[in-house]
């Protein structure tokens, strides 16, 4: 009797199994940008592999600059650099026009593509939405420290920078459209809804980044989100703080 009950319990929870799986699969047929193996497409929702696919377009320029164009982003190609183990050859500009603009301030840093392709997605898809959610107002423009310089890691003497790649950019402060500025120095701690917007932007630029670093990681950090597509998160590293 304990057999034929033990072989019952086998068969229920195996079809039970079974349901969930064709429910996942189910669901995943309406949300593309949730399967591995499905294209980018820029104008699509964050999805489950997004960021791996936009930091997979390392080495892709043409394709990375066809899906801004896709997606309706003006930018202008940098010229290529060489400095020593330093440069980049797919740095652009965001320029401005298009059906979709994202501002910079300052405006124009040059950013190797596939960064552009996550700073464009963040500012749709995660920036904006928070932004009227939390703060009643939308982004006017986004304030960054710089993307590309030939340095090491900070306390590092050896080990190069996502930023001597432009594949890198912090971000220190964000522009409303009623005037206010929310920075990551004077807005980062407590609870109110300054905090969380802050909080919620780093959270969802996780999707899209390889690598987010935010004042919770170390003291460097403390007036900036560090946004960076280092080419080994496309083989699974990444990091979040």
């Amino acid at each position: 009797m304990r057999t034929v009950r033990s072989a019952a319990l086998a068969v229920l929870i195996a079809a039970l199994l079974l349901v969930v799986i064709l429910a996942a699969v189910a669901g995943l047929r309406t949300k593309p940008e949730d399967l591995p193996w499905s294209p980018l497409h820029l104008s699509q929702p964050v999805g489950l592999f997004t960021g791996r696919k936009i930091v997979a377009l390392h080495d892709k320029a043409a394709k990375c600059e066809a899906l801004l164009t896709e997606a309706g982003v003006r930018f202008t190609p940098a010229p290529s650099i060489k400095d020593g183990a330093c440069g980049y050859d797919d740095g652009l500009r965001f320029a401005a026009g298009g059906a979709r603009r994202i501002t910079l301030s300052p405006s124009a840093p040059v950013m190797s593509c596939p960064v552009a392709a996550g700073l464009a997605m963040w500012e749709w898809d995660i920036v904006q939405p928070a932004a009227q959610r939390y703060l009643g107002a939308p982004v006017v423009a986004i304030e960054q420290l710089g993307t590309y310089n030939c340095r090491p890691i900070r306390g590092s003497t050896r080990t190069l920078s996502e930023h001597a790649s432009a594949d890198a950019i912090d971000v220190s402060a964000f522009r409303l459209a009623d005037g206010t500025r929310i920075t990551i120095t004077d807005d980062w701690r407590g609870d109110g809804p300054r905090a969380t917007f802050l909080h919620t932007v780093r959270n969802g630029a996780c999707k899209l980044f390889a690598t987010v670093l935010s004042p919770e990681y170390n003291a460097l950090h403390h007036n900036h989100l560090h946004l960076d597509q280092a080419a080994r998160g496309a083989v699974g590293w990444r990091a979040c703080r």
